[in-house]
């Protein structure tokens, strides 16, 4: 409620004048008080979850933690209007908190049915055991597809994977799947993860012979990073905003100038599961963003498309400037350059069922 008054006047003397005081009832549209109304009930499941998960005694795979984090999810996953960047500080600080519970009860998880795989002779025919495979199924189609249409010619030949992780679905579907002639590096900053991961593909020759596995950290990483046609960064690679920041801008400036970058990231009540990123921090990272896609159903994650741009020598390309011609050259690949973030929200929101749709005709 706002209270306006008109300026006080001096009064006549003998004359009382009484001020006029205009009440205007703000009005709220039924439909934003609703959303206001869920998202407030929302974040307080969520905050709820949060503190009975961060009493847990153990994050390994038990029926109560599994219960917990099944209702956390389910919770996180319908469309939502919560911006997760605009809520009050104590709640950042508990998404900060359960971001990072989320990434440790993930790699129990994938550790443990890593070490369950690793009975069978060979484990990649038992995949489907992992309770969130068909998950990784629907992302790995996802990111080709968008990698497919936004950068444009042959296929990716050698392919860094950032923050593997002891169970690599994603490199393993991309690899079977979608990049059959592809070398695959997989980075994890683990020796054990990095162990769990190679038993995994030793009943396939084939698939071994193009599956590495490095236990370094991707900071450390400079030369061979030019030798990638494809980086995938994975969501939990730097989970506050600044270490993202700090790893994109070291790929961006050891990548080979035409490699593309596929970052996961999360829109709407599923930052409370992952780290959001601003696809600001990509560009200032050095590449150009192609394509900002936030699924909805099954797939939490969003992709963020990016390339680093290609140097054009202006002498060469006949007096054309340097910066005419990136942009020239930018916008032959779609990118859309120096936009501020929320023109790739809205433009990833106005193209998101029509990616729905084309995502549907991909092969399998």
């Amino acid at each position: 409620m706002v209270v306006m008054g008109k300026e006080q006047q001096q009064p006549e003397e003998g004359k009382v004048v009484q001020e006029e005081v205009q009440v205007v009832q703000e009005t709220v549209p039924p439909e934003e008080e609703d959303d206001k109304e869920a998202e407030a009930v929302l974040v307080h499941k969520i905050s709820g979850l949060a503190a009975a998960i961060g009493k847990l005694p153990s994050l390994s795979p038990s029926p109560e933690v599994n219960a917990l984090f099944t209702e956390l999810v389910t919770a996180c996953i319908p469309r939502s209007t919560v911006d997760v960047e605009r809520l009050g500080l104590e709640l950042q600080e508990m998404r900060g908190r359960l971001i990072r519970l989320c990434a440790d009860a993930e790699g129990l998880l994938e550790a443990h049915y890593s070490d369950l795989l690793a009975a069978f002779d060979n484990p990649l025919e038992h995949l489907s055991l992992f309770p969130y495979f068909n998950n990784y199924i629907l992302l790995s189609q996802l990111e080709h597809g968008l990698l497919a249409r936004h950068v444009p010619g042959p296929a990716p030949s050698r392919v860094a994977f950032v923050g593997s992780g002891p169970l690599p679905l994603s490199s393993l579907v991309l690899a079977a799947r979608h990049l059959p002639g592809a070398s695959f590096d997989n980075y994890d900053i683990c020796g054990d993860a990095n162990e769990r991961a190679r038993r995994l593909v030793r009943g396939d020759g084939a698939l071994q012979a193009r599956m590495a596995f490095r236990t370094s950290d991707v900071a450390d990483v400079t030369r061979d990073l030019a030798s990638y046609d494809a980086v995938f960064l994975a969501a939990l690679v730097g989970m506050a905003a600044e270490e993202k920041a700090r790893v994109v801008e070291h790929l961006g400036r050891h990548m080979a100038p035409g490699a593309a970058l596929v970052v996961r990231s999360a829109h709407g009540a599923r930052g409370f599961l992952y780290p959001v990123v601003d696809p600001e921090e990509i560009r200032r990272g050095g590449f150009d963003v192609l394509a900002v896609h936030h699924p909805e159903g099954e797939v939490i994650n969003s992709v963020i498309i990016a390339r680093k741009p290609v140097a054009v020598d202006a002498h060469a390309a006949g007096g054309v400037g340097v910066a005419e011609l990136g942009h020239a050259h930018a916008h032959a690949h779609g990118a859309v350059l120096s936009r501020p973030c929320l023109c790739c929200e809205i433009e990833a929101r106005a193209h998101q069922k029509m990616e729905e749709v084309a995502m549907e005709q991909l092969p399998s």
